[in-house]
């Protein structure tokens, strides 16, 4: 069946324009393009901050919090923004990240991680860890709860997100109270029928391009046996992972990985909500935030994020 046939009619008109990316030739002219002017909430302070990356390098993170707040400390995100691996920064996720704090009330870290193919796997990783562990070194100066830091991110950012989580974990690293890997882009493999299923150019994100990032990404690793914290997909142990809430369009080439995820997810015992939005493209809520489903997936992923961070527990009386 033809892609555009599927796609739910709210969600048409703006791939109708969208200028297709074609990796890999296309990867700086998509670099270079520029990011879509944003509203500055009055509710959001906005500043920058140079940290140690993974390489112990200066990197770049943007904190995002309430203008107005006491000296409670507040729950935390760290936002890692999406790309393929290969393009993006903190740019594109201005808005997702001040209602993110205006809703939730929290403190967002994003982070300007090194891309691929110039800084392959596990370059992007390692900054990501490293903000991470900045974040709980700092929580005096960010007056944030260190018990209360979750992670997320939007497809490669979601990736990256799914794989901190096993890094820190496995690391015995910086504890993450929740993660919140959207549409992740978990494997590298490419052997889903969502994977071959997706290929029309206007579907933003298609099987071409993802070939051709995982390549990019994995650098000489593609030769290897490929880690689980390269493509959490091929991870065999998801126990003691933190809860988790994902959510994945339809129409996404990354469906069918999202949903073995979650289904792994829940057998590992592992807390796990989980949406999928029929006749809906990879990115779709940030293309169309207008939209009914546009404003429902973003209202659910920055609702499950709040009661995460905000949530008090509940006693149960017997």
């Amino acid at each position: 069946m033809d892609f555009m046939s599927r796609v739910r009619p709210e969600l048409k008109e703006i791939i109708s324009v969208f200028p297709p990316i074609k990796l890999p030739e296309g990867l700086m002219a998509a670099r270079q393009a520029q990011a879509a002017p944003i509203e500055r909430s009055e509710q959001v302070k906005i500043t920058e901050r140079t940290v140690p990356g993974g390489d112990a390098q200066p990197m770049m993170v943007r904190i995002y919090e309430p203008v107005k707040r006491d000296q409670t400390r507040l729950g935390a995100l760290l936002f890692i923004h999406g790309g393929g691996y290969v393009i993006g920064s903190p740019d594109n996720n201005d808005t997702t990240c001040q209602t993110i704090v205006e809703t939730a009330n929290c403190v967002v870290v994003s982070v300007d991680y090194r891309l691929a193919p110039e800084h392959p796997y596990p370059a992007p990783l390692e900054d990501c860890y490293a903000a991470l562990v900045w974040m709980k070194n700092n929580v005096e100066e960010l007056n944030i709860d260190d018990e209360r830091i979750a992670v997320a991110g939007q497809s490669a950012g979601g990736g990256l997100t799914a794989a901190l989580s096993l890094l820190a974990r496995d690391r015995g690293g910086p504890a993450i109270a929740f993660q919140m890997p959207l549409y992740p882009m978990i494997d590298d493999r490419n052997i889903t029928p969502s994977s071959y299923e997706i290929t029309d150019e206007r579907a933003v994100w298609n099987r071409g391009n993802n070939l051709a990032a995982w390549r990019m990404y994995l650098g000489d690793h593609i030769n290897e046996e490929i880690s689980p914290y390269a493509a959490p997909a091929r991870a065999k142990n998801l126990s003691g992972l933190p809860p988790t809430y994902t959510c994945v369009g339809q129409l996404d080439p990354f469906r069918d990985e999202t949903l073995q995820y979650v289904a792994q997810l829940a057998r590992a015992g592992v807390p796990v909500e989980f949406n999928l939005y029929p006749g809906a493209y990879h990115g779709f809520e940030m293309l169309n935030p207008q939209t009914e489903i546009g404003q429902q997936a973003v209202n659910r992923y920055v609702q499950a994020l709040n009661k995460a961070l905000n949530s008090e527990p509940i006693e149960i009386k017997i």
